[in-house]
């Protein structure tokens, strides 16, 4: 479609059921939406002009629980939400990929970057381009060349998985142009990971890029290496009477890489000290003997290490009782393992801030604001993401979320506070 015939859709309301019900925008925020996707347009059009144009969005990604156990085989429970990137795109000839996203350079990626990781390119958008085409192309799909313009309201290091909604976004592109949307979401996801760990050179593990791909409520098992167990939960936080809060407490995760890093590390550390190569393969039982009868673990392992191990062990386990709670409607059996897992994650996991700026600890800050204006009611919070800096994560009564959001804004910013929905759509094309 053109352009001009792309915004008359827009304008006669022919995208706003699946605007709706599949990408979760309230019914209030239509109109901005559709101002959103028509400006987008015209940002596109005035950077690579008109032809056969198609919009795509991929929605961010809130983890529920399991904090910090994809990357050794565990278990979680994420969402995808309704901030998400928008793009707008249109095959070209000659190979060369061009995004060009609002607020950042231009990347422009040519066909022989796909052909091996550059280290002096870790950390770049251009690096997750070229991985995921070379993804695309190790799995036996096509590839090709687009120019694409995007848009997001997906924050940059605010925990809902920027990075791996742009990995996902640049798959998306590559199914629909080239390949008549045959790849699945989980594919997508699997590609985007191999794009981060071998291309961008962040060794993530596989939930963001499938919570952000696959859309809706999900619980995720990873025990099976590159044959994650999905599982679509029907379960709606707003009809139990809460609302989602995302408090990005103004922290960035760009500079973070290594802390990051330093958790899956030292996980695996202590998984090969008992003879595996993930904690998923061992037990608390076998952790539990080792530092019990080798005097010289806790030294060469680190307790730190030692820590987020058992961390792993009690999330797994945590997991496994929210999902079970879930489906069985226990709303407050769901909510104290949000508390435990907050509690672990800030004590054992030891992700809330980084011990490279003690002085900025804006999660620790947060949650004590958090847990103090929900003192007395249902509401539970917990670190959100990755951690170090970024965001929070509330469940908020309903009643009660005006007022959550003046407060958490007078102190972060106006904007910190994101009341979310979560989407039924994973990564899609919109029209």
């Amino acid at each position: 479609m053109t352009a001009a015939e792309i915004k008359k859709v827009i304008r006669d309301g022919g995208i706003d059921t699946t605007l709706t019900n599949g990408l979760a925008v309230p019914e209030d925020k239509l109109g901005d939406q559709r101002t959103r996707y028509e400006n987008a347009v015209d940002s596109f059009t005035d950077l690579y002009g008109d032809g056969d144009i198609s919009l795509y969005s991929v929605g961010g990604r809130s983890e529920i629980s399991g904090n910090h156990t994809d990357h050794n085989f565990g278990k979680v429970i994420a969402a995808s939400v309704n901030l998400d990137i928008l793009a707008v795109a249109k095959k070209t000839e000659g190979g060369v990929i061009r995004i060009k996203s609002e607020g950042f350079p231009e990347d422009v990626v040519a066909p022989a970057a796909a052909e091996a990781p550059d280290a002096d390119k870790f950390f770049t958008s251009a690096a997750i381009i070229a991985g995921m085409e070379r993804a695309f192309l190790d799995a036996g799909y096509a590839v090709g060349g687009f120019d694409a313009y995007t848009t997001s309201n997906v924050l940059k290091g605010s925990g809902i998985s920027s990075s791996a909604a742009f990995e996902v976004m640049v798959g998306n592109i590559l199914n629909y142009l080239y390949n008549d949307g045959k790849v699945s979401n989980v594919e997508i996801a699997k590609m985007a990971q191999f794009a981060e760990n071998k291309f961008f050179g962040k060794p993530c593990g596989l939930m963001d890029q499938t919570a952000c791909a696959v859309g809706g409520f999900i619980t995720i098992d990873f025990e099976t290496l590159g044959s994650p167990v999905i599982e679509k939960m029907d379960f709606d936080l707003t009809s139990a009477g809460y609302r989602l809060c995302i408090v990005n407490t103004g922290g960035n995760h760009a500079d973070l890489n290594e802390d990051y890093a330093s958790v899956p590390g030292e996980m695996k550390k202590v998984a090969a000290k008992l003879g595996v190569p993930v904690l998923r393969q061992t037990s608390r039982e076998a952790l539990t003997n080792l530092i019990c009868t080798d005097s010289g673990v806790r030294e060469e392992l680190g307790d730190r290490a030692i820590m987020r191990a058992f961390h792993f062990f009690d999330e797994n386990d945590r997991v496994t009782a929210q999902v079970a709670a879930l489906k069985a409607g226990d709303i407050e059996g769901f909510k104290a393992g949000v508390t435990a897992s907050g509690n672990s994650s800030f004590k054992y996991l030891q992700n809330v801030y980084t011990t490279k700026n003690v002085e900025e600890q804006g999660l620790s800050l947060a949650l004590y604001i958090t847990e103090e204006f929900l003192r007395g009611t249902s509401g539970v919070c917990r670190v959100h993401g990755g951690g170090f800096a970024g965001t929070i994560q509330a469940f908020v009564p309903a009643e009660l979320t005006d007022a959550y959001s003046a407060k958490m804004n007078a102190v972060f910013g106006q904007g910190a506070c994101h009341v979310l929905s979560v989407r039924k759509n994973g990564a899609c094309r919109v029209l």
